[in-house]
């Protein structure tokens, strides 16, 4: 028997919600739960951010096992620190690395995290983040080469750099075209339209909502594209989110604290800082890390951060591994809804409102992820169908690296080593 294909879609910041209220603007995802098995309530990982949970998807393990811990790295002196682009830099192995060493061909559209790696048909996610380089030559060197100056060529105009809605619909024209040329076994396609929008607009607003409406337009190509190919009969497709998105309104910037103590040394005039820190905070939004050098006061720091407004919880570094968080921070710290941290410094208050003006600019947000999973509302969710999918189902709830076990099962692959996650068994046809 042949083996069928797998499409994952990633609708970054997708939530349970979402398609539980708002099914009236999503007529197209409406037919794939429809046909399909939708897992209502996928819980996060420790941070919900879009790198760890991409990388946790793909890998069926946490972040305190493949390495991606946080969006972008610890790098106090850069007011844009660089993101986890690379595959190098997981320490589990991704199921589009099985997959390859399988012998499947593999494609990948903005998938987090895979600039530098083995996928057959790779536009990597990643942008400029030197003043001596552009957009087309790390996209060059992160991507596969080719078949990144073809896809240009062909869509190129469809984009305006990195903007949304623009880059979706760029990367949407990429994969449509992907699907009916080169037909991969395994597809996986990120599109970040509503994260977008939720991030400057708000979770529920308007504009959210309108990106909610594109996503759903594209899914429809996406799977029309298969049918072009002649693959749809013999395709698994996933629609999934990553996490979904808290509304805030208030900025928690606790390296103003660690400063006033003569824990980290501010640059002049700027938000940034030494890299001569003893502490340090390094946001992951609606949570952060905090990291210690040498000989420090933990219960002081630990009364410290709890007397900050909009700190909820504070977990011990012993706990945040038992999360799946990053090993190697002291606490981390998490925030009430409605908070969010920064790494900044020289700010006129260590808790300051959002200035409604200055969203859009770095850091400043209407609506931020980074919380733990158990904020109450806050699952996002997966919506399996195919032809080894169950139809007409529903499974209650399921944990975010419980999804990459999945697609190895539907692509009948396993992983060399055991995954935290296990396959959803309730989405398999009988």
């Amino acid at each position: 028997m042949t083996q069928n294909k797998l499409v994952v879609i990633s609708l970054d910041s997708l939530g349970y919600r979402d398609l539980n209220e708002l099914r009236d603007l999503v007529p197209n995802i409406s037919r794939v739960i429809n046909a399909g098995t939708w897992v209502k309530r996928v819980r996060g990982i420790f941070p919900t951010l879009t790198y760890p949970s991409h990388t946790s998807i793909i890998t069926g393990q946490y972040p305190a096992v493949h390495g991606i811990v946080n969006n972008t790295k610890l790098q106090p002196r850069r007011l844009s620190p660089d993101w986890y682009w690379y595959r190098k830099d997981i320490q589990a192995m991704p199921l589009y690395d099985v997959a390859h060493q399988a012998g499947m061909t593999t494609a990948a559209f903005l998938w987090p995290v895979t600039a530098g790696s083995k996928i057959d048909y790779n536009l990597a996610e990643i942008f400029p983040n030197r003043i001596w380089t552009n957009q087309v030559l790390v996209s060059l060197k992160a991507s596969s080469p080719y078949f990144l100056l073809q896809m240009n060529h062909r869509y190129g105009k469809l984009r305006h750099g990195i903007k949304q809605p623009w880059l979706d619909d760029f990367i949407t024209a990429c994969a449509v075209d992907t699907l009916e040329n080169k037909r991969p076994d395994l597809t996986l396609i990120h599109l970040v339209d509503m994260d977008s929008m939720r991030h400057h607009y708000g979770v529920r607003s308007r504009e959210a909502k309108q990106a909610l409406q594109r996503l759903d337009g594209r899914v429809a190509r996406l799977i029309r594209a298969t049918k072009m190919a002649g693959t749809f009969k013999h395709t698994n497709f996933v629609l999934l989110g990553d996490h979904y998105q808290i509304n805030v309104r208030k900025m928690i910037h606790l390296n103003m604290i660690f400063a006033q103590h003569g824990w980290l040394s501010p640059l002049a005039g700027k938000p940034t800082y030494r890299n001569n820190w003893r502490v340090t905070a390094k946001t992951c939004d609606g949570e952060t890390y905090v990291y210690t050098r040498g000989n420090i006061n933990l219960g002081q720091l630990k009364q410290l951060i709890a007397g900050v407004e909009g700190v909820e919880h504070i977990y011990d570094g012993a706990d945040a591994v038992k999360l799946g968080a990053d090993p190697q921070c002291t606490f981390l710290v998490e925030a009430q809804p409605g908070y969010y941290f920064t790494d900044e410094v020289n700010r006129p208050a260590v808790v300051e409102n959002v200035d409604p003006t200055s969203i859009g600019t770095h850091d400043r947000y209407h609506g931020v992820h980074g919380y733990g999973p158990n904020q109450p509302g806050y699952f996002t969710t997966a919506v399996f169908a195919g032809p080894d999918i169950q139809a007409g189902a529903t499974v209650d709830g399921a944990h975010l690296v419980d999804e990459g076990p999945t697609f190895a099962r539907l692509l009948g692959l396993h992983y060399p080593a055991p995954t935290a996650g296990q396959a959803i068994t309730g989405v398999f046809r009988k």
